[in-house]
This record gives structure tokens, C-alpha cells and sequence, in this order.
């Protein structure tokens, strides 16, 4: 049942679903006018993706470069998740008699999103709390160990800590460089790590840290060889790359579609392959986690906020609207530009490697003698745009960290680059 059959169907809100309809309706023409005009060209610049940011409700001229913190919501997504908040308010009967029958239609949306199967996939509220629920959830026994490494965010190293506290569990660490060379380096790495008591290997898809896109794949091939399962953590990769589960073949794989994704804060992907989830156990438990035979027993929480369901599926449509892999070219294609000439600027060391592959929307740099903290504010102060700082020095991280999505242009990069020159050039 589609969303229109089914709101028309049970009468909630039929003619205020109409109006959302008829909102959003412009900003899909276009979309489709776009792409039409474009139809030859995968990444086109200039006047294309100047109409797409206009989809976007930045105030005051705001260049958000830290959406790999929290994305902007478009247009259609804010109106369709602000339709239904309005729903909660005026009928909340609705709300739980009405609304939740259609979450099984997002979960096929999602499923075929990520090239998944429908019983494969789950909607969380974060990465965080798919991480949690492996590390928690996976059946593992005193002196196992599971293998992380040196790059990986708290929410990816804390879960297991506290199941080593608690049970017993051994920690290994795999050292990654800042950048690492090659695939090969990578996955040797954590292979060197292997014991015959290894049981999970625990890893960033999307480093946090610097930028580094880990070959999954190869990891996994390499990983299953051992009998070892793989838990990937790809916060920053819904949205910002054509993410295909078959292909990847990672055991349980998490994203938060708040960042790269067009979504609004509040929900996570949660991805169990299908063979791995008898042994994975719920961490919360109601009606559902000991009958359903699907990843949905994984999110039996009671009481959902349903228009965050709604708001999902709008933010895929959106990209679909565009292409997933169109957004992923046009992502590293700015990534790229910023990166080449990063290198070009003295004092600037990259972090991030300049292989595509290896590497995608998130850009770590450091200027030799500036405090990261003062490159945060100086082109916040002089140009308005949005990055952060990151990284330790302990690994040779630190720095600061540049998101390129798609509503950035090559003029605010180039804005951005003006402001390192200038404050390389003063440093030296």
C-alpha cells in the first residue's frame, strides 16, 4: 500500500496530506527537470547543483561544512516531517492506531536503499545504538576477543569496553595510518591482529577521525576466511555513498541518515544479515523480540516518534530524485578539488587519503603551527561556514575536518582554501 492509498484508507488527514503533496510537488519537478536537462552528465556543476541548494532552508548565508556532525533537512523532508508532528498534535489517535501500519513500507524502502532484504533491516535512533546493540547483543564469552582499530569513535570503542568489564572479553587494537597507503595495508593490519580466539572484527566504515573510507568488502573477505564476523561502522556513509549491503557483506552494519542522509536527528539504519541473527540478542525487549523472525525484533522499544518513519522515507526519495550515485560522484568530486589543493598549500599536511576509493566526503587537514580550534573560528568569523575540529595528537590526528556535501559549491571551498593560505602564509 503506498502512502497515499494508505492515508486516504484510514482517513488520517486525507486533505492536509493533500496540501504536503501539492508542497512538495514543485521541488520534485524540479529535481525531475534537472535530471532531464542533465540526463548525459553523472556529476554536473554549475547551474544543477545551484538548484538543488535551493532546496535547502540555510539562514543568513550559513555554508554548513560539518554535516558529518548533523545535516540540514531539505524542504520536502521538513514539510513532511512537520505534517506529521501536526498530525501527533491535532489527532493523536492517529498516531497509534493509524500511522504505525505503514512502517513496514519504509522498512522495504530502506531495504532496497542499501540493496538489502526487507527482513535484513531495522530503524534505530543513531549508530550509536546499533553499536551497542552488537557489542551487547553478539554471544561472545570470557577471554574472545574482538579486534578494533586505533581510529575508531567512542561510540565504537565504549560498547565493547563495558562488555569487556562486565564479561570478560579482550580488546585488540589494529594501527591505522593517517592516511594508510593502500587496501592491502589496511586489511593486513587487521589481519596481523588475528588469534585463534578472535571472534569479531569491530571497524569504521567511515573514519571519524580522518576521512578514511575502510574497504569493507576486502575486509570481509579476508575476515570470513577466519570465520570472524564484521561489524561496520558507517555513520557518515547513508547518504553520502550508493551503499550496497550484497556487495559489502559486512554481518551488521550501521548508519545515522541524520548526517549525509537528508533526514532529520533521531534515526539510525541498523542492517543484520539474515544468517547472523539468531545469534545477535535484542538489548530491548517487548512484544516482538522472541516471535519475529526479521531485524525488526531489534527495535521493539515501545512507542516510536512515527513522523521521524515518514521524514525517512521523504529523504530517500529526495536522493533517489537525484541518484545515489550521482551524489556520491558529485561528493567526491568536491572532495577532490579540496584535497588537491590542500596539498598545493605549504605548512598543510592531508590526512585523508586522495584515492576515491579509500576516501569520500569527509577532508581531515592540519596547518603546521595553528591551533585547530583557531582555523574553526577564523572561517566561521570570515566567511561563515561551518567545519570542526578533530583528532589527537597522540595518533597524528589532529585537526580539523571539512564535510563537502552536496549544497556546497566549489566557491565556498575555494572561500575556505583562502582562508588556510592566509593562515599558513602568517604561521610561516
Amino acid at each position: 500500500m503506498d502512502r497515499r492509498t494508505f492515508i486516504q484508507a484510514f482517513g488520517a488527514g486525507a486533505a492536509s496530506w493533500l496540501s504536503l503533496s501539492r508542497a512538495n510537488a514543485s521541488a520534485y519537478q524540479s529535481l525531475r527537470s534537472l535530471n532531464q536537462k542533465y540526463i548525459r552528465d553523472n556529476s554536473p556543476d554549475g547551474k544543477y547543483w545551484e538548484a538543488v541548494q535551493k532546496h535547502f532552508c540555510f539562514e543568513n548565508d550559513l555554508v554548513m561544512m560539518n554535516n558529518g556532525t548533523v545535516g540540514p533537512i531539505p524542504e520536502p523532508v521538513y514539510n513532511t516531517f512537520t505534517h506529521y508532528i501536526r498530525i501527533q498534535a491535532a489527532n493523536p489517535y492517529d498516531c497509534y492506531a493509524v500511522l504505525p501500519q505503514y512502517k513496514d513500507t519504509v522498512r522495504q524502502q530502506l531495504a532496497r536503499h542499501i540493496h538489502a532484504d526487507t527482513d535484513e533491516v531495522a530503524v534505530t535512533r543513531n549508530t550509536t545504538e546499533g553499536l551497542n546493540l552488537a557489542a551487547h547483543g553478539l554471544k561472545l564469552k570470557s577471554g574472545d576477543e574482538v579486534i578494533l582499530s586505533s581510529h575508531e569513535h567512542p561510540a565504537g570503542i565504549q560498547p565493547w569496553r563495558l562488555r569487556a568489564a562486565r564479561d570478560g572479553i579482550k580488546i585488540v587494537e589494529a594501527k591505522l595510518a593517517a592516511p594508510p597507503k593502500s587496501i592491502d595495508e589496511i586489511v593486513s593490519s587487521f589481519e596481523a591482529a588475528i588469534t585463534p580466539r578472535t571472534r569479531v572484527i569491530s571497524v569504521s566504515h567511515t573514519v571519524y577521525l580522518t576521512g578514511l573510507i575502510v574497504p569493507v568488502r576486502e575486509l570481509c573477505e579476508m575476515a570470513h576466511r577466519h570465520d570472524i564476523l564484521v561489524v561496520a561502522d558507517s555513520a557518515h556513509g547513508f547518504g553520502m555513498l550508493d551503499l550496497n549491503m550484497k556487495s559489502l557483506d559486512a554481518d551488521i552494519f550501521v548508519s545515522s541518515p541524520y548526517k549525509w542522509g537528508f533526514a532529520p536527528t533521531g534515526l539510525g539504519m541498523l542492517y543484520v544479515k539474515k544468517p547472523v541473527q539468531d545469534s545477535l540478542w535484542p538489548l530491548i525487549a517487548s512484544s516482538g523480540w522472541d516471535t519475529l523472525g526479521s531485524a525488526q525484533r531489534f527495535e521493539t522499544l515501545g512507542q516510536r516518534l512515527d513522523p521521524l518513519f515518514f521524514a525517512l522515507e521523504e529523504a530517500m526519495k529526495f536522493q533517489n530524485q537525484i541518484g545515489k550515485k550521482r551524489i556520491e560522484r558529485r561528493i567526491k568530486t568536491l572532495a577532490g578539488y579540496l584535497k588537491e589543493r590542500l596539498h598545493a598549500i605549504d605548512r598543510v599536511r592531508v590526512h585523508t587519503p586522495d584515492d576515491p576509493y579509500l576516501s569520500a566526503g569527509l577532508t581531515a587537514f592540519s596547518i603546521k603551527g595553528v591551533d585547530p580550534e583557531h582555523i574553526v573560528n577564523f572561517v566561521r568569523e570570515k566567511h561563515n561556514i561551518v567545519i570542526r575540529t578533530i583528532g589527537r595528537e597522540s595518533d597524528n590526528t589532529l585537526g580539523v575536518r571539512v564535510s563537502t556535501p552536496i549544497y556546497v559549491n566549489m566557491d565556498s571551498i575555494d572561500r575556505l582554501l583562502d582562508s588556510v593560505r592566509y593562515l599558513a602564509e602568517k604561521r610561516s
